[in-house]
């Protein structure tokens, strides 16, 4: 229910300004101010949610289409928000397989504490025998075996989990490690169910 608010939250405020040929102009003060006005039970810190960081509103002003100075300031901001972990990036396939399953994760409903998942799933296909998996994103079916399992590649496959838009600006794919969505081990364990030759997605 939470995760439903804020989408619908975030679509809105997100609404681009629209150029005169596409109808009349959208105030985006106005659109701020009525999507906040409308968020009147968040919890404590919620609030700084509803505001937009650069990576944002330079997307959603131009339509996921940035301007290429605009995609390479983007990308320069959010690859410095990079971390790797000190003790590599590949972590434990079979950890990575439950939260690439589980879609659970900041809503009402959820107890204290409840850990999030990545719901990798909702976009990618991975593990080949699963029959359950979304489009959006491209396939990554023998992903690890077709980087040869590069630990480069899978240098490159970590921070694209933690963080997309340090790959590409304004990807449709949700910044896990600077929203603090997944914990660094979690994103280990699912670069591992990528990369490791044991995991499903490489069988």
């Amino acid at each position: 229910m939470k995760r439903a608010i804020l989408a619908l939250g975030v679509a809105l405020f997100s609404a681009p300004v629209f150029a005169a040929e596409d109808g009349p102009a959208i105030d985006p003060a106005r659109v701020e101010k009525a999507v906040t006005s409308s968020f009147t039970t968040l919890p404590e810190g919620w609030d700084a949610r509803l505001k937009q960081d650069d990576a944002q509103r330079i997307c959603s002003e131009t339509r996921n289409q940035p301007s290429e100075e605009q995609a390479d300031k983007i990308v320069a901001a959010e690859k410095a928000k990079v971390k790797f972990p000190a003790d590599g990036v590949l972590g434990d396939w079979k950890a990575g397989e439950k939260v690439a399953q589980n879609g659970r994760g900041f809503q009402f409903s959820d107890p204290a504490g409840t850990e999030a998942g990545g719901n990798c799933y909702s976009c990618h296909q991975l593990d080949p025998k699963e029959v359950s998996y979304g489009t959006l994103g491209p396939s990554l079916k023998g992903y690890g075996k077709a980087m040869k399992f590069s630990d480069d590649a899978a240098k490159a496959a970590y921070a694209k989990i933690f963080d997309a838009q340090s790959v590409l600006a304004c990807s449709n794919m949700p910044r896990f490690g600077p929203n603090h969505v997944l914990t660094e081990k979690q994103i280990k364990d699912v670069t591992a169910y990528l990369f490791d030759p044991q995991s499903p997605v490489n069988k």
